[in-house]
């Protein structure tokens, strides 16, 4: 599969926007399952659908553009086609000294946004979850892992590494509208309704005071380019009781929320975000 990547890294960016857009459409075509998922969470954020279809084709131009991100070559940057908003939020994190925690959701180009953090404020630590096939865990390892941005798997051996890396002033990222395993979240309201959230980042803010940045990296259209925007620190998270751990997943929530809403057009609306954690050995 390697080979495969490698072959359409080549094409322009709109065309592989184009066939992934067309591969969006011919999944939901085929899935009753991800329709009433995608329906059903638009619903929930208080969405109409005519503001969340554009997500449709959006999702498959992510999946398209992957080939593009993840054979970049090593020594070139992906800056040439990102503008940059919000770096002041940044720049104030870091000066406090003790390391910035960047988060957001699965919107835009979520794989882009890393490589991107890394080039303007590396080194950063990014923690994901390796994919259950081994050919793609592979894949995702080797594409994923570039100067100044280390990726580590969801391990105790990772999350070691984020808070020592956070202890050194640097940057750590990660997704966190994601369902973790069973034992690894709590339950608190996205959109209203509560979904089973991971602590992971709130953990790790209440226990070294890292700021808490949310990002974005909105896909502009026809191959354009992208927007990164760095959003305002997430405040008022404090304390280390049960009580201040849920108000601060409680305010990650509300800062995805806000991202989701101001680009409702590229959230991935058919995962089944409110579904009931799977239990997973240690």
């Amino acid at each position: 599969m390697l080979w495969l990547f490698r072959f359409f890294s080549h094409w322009p960016l709109a065309v592989l926007h184009a066939l992934g857009a067309a591969m969006g459409w011919l999944v939901w075509a085929l899935s009753p399952s991800y329709r009433a998922n995608f329906r059903a969470n638009a619903a929930q954020a208080g969405l109409p659908f005519e503001a969340v279809r554009p997500a449709i084709a959006e999702t498959g131009r992510f999946v398209g553009e992957l080939p593009k991100l993840w054979m970049r070559p090593r020594a070139q940057s992906c800056l040439g086609n990102v503008s940059v908003t919000g770096q002041a939020h940044a720049e104030q994190a870091f000066v406090q000294g003790r390391g910035v925690i960047f988060f957001g959701p699965h919107c835009g180009s979520f794989e882009l946004g890393p490589q991107a953090l890394a080039e303007l404020y590396g080194p950063i630590t990014a923690i994901y979850r390796p994919a259950r096939k081994a050919w793609l865990a592979r894949l995702e390892r080797l594409a994923r892992d570039r100067l100044n941005l280390t990726v580590v798997p969801a391990s105790l051996s990772g999350i070691r590494l984020m808070h020592k890396t956070l202890k050194a002033n640097q940057a750590v990222a990660m997704l966190t509208d994601q369902v973790p395993p069973e034992g690894l979240g709590i339950w608190a309201p996205f959109f209203g309704r509560p979904a089973y959230t991971m602590t992971l980042a709130a953990r790790l803010a209440l226990q070294s005071g890292a700021a808490l940045l949310p990002v974005s990296c909105e896909r502009l259209p026809r191959g354009k380019g992208y927007v990164l925007k760095i959003w305002p620190a997430v405040s008022g998270v404090q304390g280390s009781d049960k009580t201040d751990l849920l108000q601060a997943v409680t305010r990650i929530n509300q800062a995805i929320e806000a991202i989701v809403l101001s680009q409702p057009g590229q959230y991935l609306w058919g995962y089944a975000r409110y579904k009931t954690p799977r239990k997973e050995a240690a």
